[in-house]
């Protein structure tokens, strides 16, 4: 898409405005430049109309972020007078968790004029994080929790939320952030939860249940128990069943924690148990299941995003199998 596909006075007019780059806390957001509207464009299948261009080039942006809706099904630029789901049903968010997931939701809230909350372990009492939210708490007494166990304690986080008049709760992923009681522990107190429904991380978050719908569905899955396995015995058996190598993976969360590989019969003990502390210690629940291990596999990953409001995209395939730790790099 040129220069030439817009109308010289909505060019001489989105060029004269400022580059969206900080939002100021309580100032209003500066207006879209050129070169922003034109990289958002260019996602489309054909050029927005010349008069839709002309009205974005003398909004703001904020404005725009109101009335921007998803291309329709022809790509063409297609505009409502609705609000997106975030920009007015709250002003006021906590994250729930810590480091750079936490700045970078600070750095989008902010871009949307909304405040925020961080919350902090005491021995993350000087990091970045803290610094970076409108207000911060730490989570409990020195003492009380772990270091991790901090960003876990579901009603404290809570009572943070309520006692400082957030209206949403933002987990940002590992942590809580697939847990579904306290989803519906965040709804039931009046808050607002950013994320999937709780009934929808119940089916996806949970890994075990998630190969059930995968069977269901008669997707293809590789040999595994038939759901969480709490007995060292268990595991002897599937891995007598199936062979060697497997691996042993936390039901919930992610990030790689709480996964062994096996190869023998000799490491499964103490791969049982650590696999299972570590995934008590990381997410709160210390359910494991089996699978054979499969080496050197291609991740392939679709990701998915809707806005609550029935309006779903997918964000195309990624290649996820440079791994380091399980861990995505």
């Amino acid at each position: 898409m040129s220069d030439s596909d817009f109308p010289s006075d909505a060019i001489a007019s989105i060029s004269a405005s400022a580059v969206p780059t900080k939002q100021h806390r309580g100032e209003e957001p500066p207006s879209m430049n050129f070169d922003y509207l034109k990289y958002s464009f260019k996602s489309l299948s054909r050029p927005a109309s010349h008069e839709n261009l002309a009205s974005l080039a003398s909004s703001n942006a904020a404005d725009v972020e109101r009335r921007f809706h998803m291309p329709n099904e022809e790509g063409l630029l297609h505009l409502k007078n609705t609000s997106p789901v975030v920009s007015k049903k709250f002003h006021k968010v906590l994250i729930a968790n810590r480091g750079e997931i936490a700045m970078r939701i600070m750095r989008t809230a902010h871009e949307l004029g909304l405040k925020t909350v961080a919350i902090y372990a005491y021995e993350d009492r000087l990091s970045m994080h803290r610094y970076k939210a409108d207000e911060s708490y730490q989570i409990a007494p020195e003492g009380k929790h772990t270091p991790v166990g901090a960003y876990l304690a579901q009603d404290d986080i809570i009572d943070i939320a309520l006692k400082r008049n957030c209206d949403a709760v933002h987990p940002g992923y590992g942590f809580l952030s697939e847990n579904a009681d306290f989803a519906r522990k965040i709804e039931a107190a009046g808050l607002k939860w950013v994320g999937p429904r709780p009934e929808t991380i119940d089916a996806l978050g949970d890994k075990v249940k998630a190969r059930a719908v995968a069977n269901e569905c008669n997707v293809p899955v590789v040999p595994g128990t038939d759901g969480p396995i709490d007995k060292l015995s268990d595991a002897r058996a599937f891995c007598d069943s199936h062979g060697f190598p497997v691996i042993i993976k936390a039901a919930m969360g992610g990030g790689g924690r709480g996964m062994r590989v096996v190869r023998n019969a000799d490491e499964l003990d103490s791969a049982f148990d650590r696999a299972r502390s570590e995934a008590l210690s990381a997410f709160g629940d210390g359910t494991v299941f089996i699978e054979r291990f499969l080496d050197r596999p291609k991740h392939i990953e679709v990701q998915l995003l809707g806005d609550g409001k029935d309006n779903i995209i997918h964000l195309f395939e990624r290649d996820c199998s440079v791994q380091r730790r399980h861990q995505k790099v």
